[in-house]
Formats: C-alpha cells, structure tokens, sequence
C-alpha cells in the first residue's frame, strides 16, 4: 500500500478532480477533507460508502482510503500534526477541550461515514474551510493567527458532532461521568486491553468492582454489553458495505473465530452473518 508523507505540520489546499488517480494509500499525518462539491464514494479501510456535498471525512495516520467519483468533485483538504491542534486551540480552552480532543484522535474504530450530520454545522464548516484556504493561500498580515483560530472552530464544530452534544455550552459544562466512560468505550472498543475493567478503572478514578457496577446502573447494560454492541454494529457495517469475508470480519473485530462470530451475532440479531448480509448488501 502507498503511504504519502507531508514533512509540514500544517498544509491546506483545493483540488479538482473529475476521475480519482491516486492509489489506496495511508499518509504520516492526520487529514481532514471537506467534500466542497460533487459525490461519489469513499473507499474507507476496507468500507465503502456514499459521499456528497458538505460531508467532512476525519482521517487518522493508519486509516486506508481512496474516492470514486461520480460527479465532478472539490475537495478541500487540511493536513495536519496533533500537535498542531494543541497549538491552534485557544489557550483557555485547551484545558476544556483536552480530554475531548484526545478521545477524538485516539478513535480507532474503522467505520467512519461523514463527520458532520448537523445540517446548519454542515454549512458553517464548509465555509470555515473555504475562508481557511483563502487565508492559508493569500499570506495577509496575521494569517498565521487567523488560520489558527479557523482551525480551532473547525476542530470544535467537528468536536461537537462527534459528541453528538446539544451544542458547544454542553462540552464547556463537561460531559457527566457516565456519557464520558461511554464515549470512551465507543473509542476503545476494539483494543482489548483498554477495554480491561482495570485500565477502564484507572483511566475513571474509580474501583473495577464500581464501575462494572455503576455502568450496569446507569444504562442496563455491562461493560462487556456495550462493548460487544459496538462490535456488532461494526459488523453490520462490513457486511452491508466491504467484500471481506466472515473469517476476516471475525478476526478484524477480535472474536475467537469465524464460529464465535457467527454465534454472537446470531444471539443479537437473530440471524448467521452471511443471511444479514444476504438480506442487507445493496445488489
């Protein structure tokens, strides 16, 4: 696989393309792209779905990823270093924020549509990244300091969605313990050993008998229910929209085996793997 590597911490350009020409490849920075017009789909580690105007795809170091193109498309595209973010971010926000903006680029799950959903965030962000590209390109007086605050209302707009919060004044007050500890489940659910009732203890300041516990109170499910929710979603994804097989869908969400997926899945569903997808995959 091709790995494009960028040696600036921060780089923002337009480009155009009416048919995509560059292989599937990973990159050494993380890359935000903003879907500026057109549509097609998104090849995205092994996922494929559809894309069009106003979509805003979050891509990490490791993610895989190619287009398609339908129509004619313009892509805005942002490339960036975490340390960046850490400079862009307003001083009196880091503190708020840091928690937040360190789960959303530790995310690891590998399903990803588009970031933003919310249709007036959708528009803001475009034109945020419009005026970014304008400021980046120019090189007025102070367009270091504009591009820096540009950035830093993408990455909280961006934040929000993520969080599927109510709005910014939620993420300031903080999230409560609960929606925190799930939040952080949804990010880690596929790393086993994050997902241990220890480390899940320490990283919440609390005991691993409590949280088992408390997480079972607050929502009815256990630690290892939610975690094996996330999964089967995940797995509802890749075999509604990859061609990999149920050996590999089984090995990519950590079950034992293609048996033991089958099993559990069947248990959730109520039905194999191969009649969901049978039933669900577009022809």
């Amino acid at each position: 696989m091709k790995r494009i590597v960028n040696f600036s911490s921060f780089n923002v350009f337009r480009i155009e393309k009416e048919v995509w020409d560059i292989e599937y490849h990973n990159h050494n920075f993380y890359e935000l792209i903003v879907i500026e017009s057109g549509k097609g789909t998104h090849h995205l580690n092994g996922i494929t779905f559809t894309y069009k105007k106003g979509d805003v795809f979050l891509l990490r170091p490791s993610d895989a990823h190619e287009f398609s193109i339908k129509s004619k498309t313009r892509f805005i595209y942002i490339k960036f270093t975490e340390q960046h973010i850490w400079e862009s971010l307003q001083t009196d926000k880091k503190r708020e924020l840091s928690k937040v903006v360190q789960m959303l680029m530790e995310d690891r799950s590998f399903v990803y549509e588009s970031a933003i959903k919310n249709k007036e965030d959708r528009e803001h962000l475009l034109q945020l990244a419009r005026i970014l590209l304008h400021e980046f390109t120019d090189k007025n007086l102070y367009n270091k300091e504009t591009c820096a605050d540009l950035f830093s209302a993408m990455m909280i707009i961006l934040i929000r969605n993520t969080m599927n919060s109510g709005g910014l004044e939620q993420i300031k007050q903080g999230l409560n313990q609960t929606d925190r500890i799930l939040y952080y489940i949804n990010v880690n659910a596929m790393n086993p050993e994050k997902m241990k009732l220890e480390h899940l203890a320490k990283e919440f300041m609390l005991s691993p008998n409590y949280i088992s516990i408390y997480i079972k109170k607050q929502t009815g499910f256990s630690v290892q229910q939610h975690v094996m929710l996330h999964k089967i979603k995940a797995a509802e994804k890749l075999l509604k929209q990859s061609n990999y097989n149920i050996n590999e869908i089984a090995d990519q969400l950590g079950f034992n085996d293609a048996s033991h997926f089958n099993k559990i899945f069947k248990c959730y569903k109520k039905r194999s793997p191969s009649s969901f997808r049978k039933n669900e995959k577009p022809v």
